[in-house]
């Protein structure tokens, strides 16, 4: 299968399987807008430390000013970058997507949205995946989820299985277990609901999963986060699929008993790194950048919106995390203590 493939975001995601994609064999560049990681991924490779050992892979690294040096089209892009950085991405890759190429968003939320207008409906797979990895050190990639537990789920978005789904499936299978669906959006909405409860709420207090979870006012607030998104959802007509290769009888049930299977099987995932793993609201928190909050827990209050369904657990996260980012407050566990007056 000779396919020319570019990770357009080299970062924990990009980079996790980009080394994987690099040591099955696949024609693969990795192109990043950090230029650290980018130059020690130049002079040495990639480092992916795992729980179950490590590896290193020589991949083929560039800068995001050097793409106009590659004289080149790729077959498959799979963009990977933050969600409020995939409209720019989408523009600056597109003249080197070929015509009958493919761009895949590994990405948290609902990004097609921004991607289809820019390369066109007939060029977009989705993608829902579980895949937990942080990068803090040029070159090196903390990959908290092994290839066994590590899930990806890819759809057309007219929801049809095509040769090129096929395709796509064989040459992700080294990087983690893979799932097709007829119902990408379905898939990427439950993720949605799975990221809504852990990710800018676990961000805002501080705190890691396995700490968080562990808290009762923490894991209730997390079940009315959920229980709001599956509601939105549903009136904007999504019909939840099931994610993290779960079967269709571990999903079925009330809609609290989904959102805590969804909760408590992303965590049961993390085994024994459980206590290593950030999420990436806290990572971006230690690292002072911005969060994709206002892509996560902010989009599920402007579908809300839209779809007239009361967001009052997801307005509060997504107001405190903004006062986060003013430098009004600090990630905190007493932050829940505001959300919960907020709430009232």
């Amino acid at each position: 299968m000779d396919q020319k493939i570019a990770v357009l975001g080299a970062g924990a995601i990009g980079s996790s399987v980009g080394a994987d994609l690099t040591r099955a064999g696949h024609d693969v560049v990795l192109i990043d807008q950090w230029p650290a990681h980018v130059e020690a991924m130049k002079a040495g490779g990639l480092r992916v430390v795992m729980p179950d050992g490590e590896f290193h892979a020589p991949v083929r690294a560039y800068h995001l000013c050097e793409v106009s040096t590659l004289n080149q089209q790729f077959d498959r892009v799979l963009l990977s970058p933050k969600s409020y950085d995939t409209r720019w991405m989408a523009e600056l890759i597109r003249p080197y997507l070929k015509p009958d190429g493919v761009l895949v968003g590994l990405q948290n939320g609902m990004n097609e949205e921004s991607i289809v207008p820019v390369v066109g409906y007939p060029r977009v797979m989705g993608c829902a995946f579980e895949l937990s990895a942080e990068v803090f050190t040029p070159g090196r990639v903390q990959r908290n989820t092994t290839h066994e537990r590590t899930w990806f789920g890819f759809g057309e978005l007219h929801g049809r299985i095509t040769p090129r789904l096929r395709e796509l499936e064989q040459i992700m299978g080294c990087a983690g277990r893979i799932s097709v669906t007829t119902n990408i959006y379905g898939a990427k909405w439950a993720k949605l609901v799975n990221s809504s409860m852990i990710l800018a709420p676990f961000g805002m207090l501080g705190l890691q999963s396995w700490e968080a979870t562990g808290i009762p006012a923490v894991f209730r607030l997390c079940i009315k986060l959920g229980r709001e998104t599956m509601a939105v959802g549903a009136a904007l007509g999504y019909t939840i699929e099931p994610i993290f290769g779960l079967s269709a009888d571990e999903f079925m049930g009330s809609t609290d008993e989904i959102v805590e299977k969804l909760l408590r099987t992303i965590v049961e995932h993390h085994g024994k790194t459980a206590r290593k793993v950030r999420g990436v609201v806290l990572q971006d928190y230690l690292k002072g950048r911005y969060t994709e909050t206002d892509h996560l827990s902010g989009l599920v209050v402007r579908k809300g919106k839209e779809a007239n369904v009361p967001t009052p657990a997801n307005e509060a996260v997504t107001e405190i995390n903004r006062q986060i980012r003013l430098g009004a407050l600090k990630p905190d566990r007493s932050n829940l203590e505001l959300v919960e007056r907020m709430i009232r």
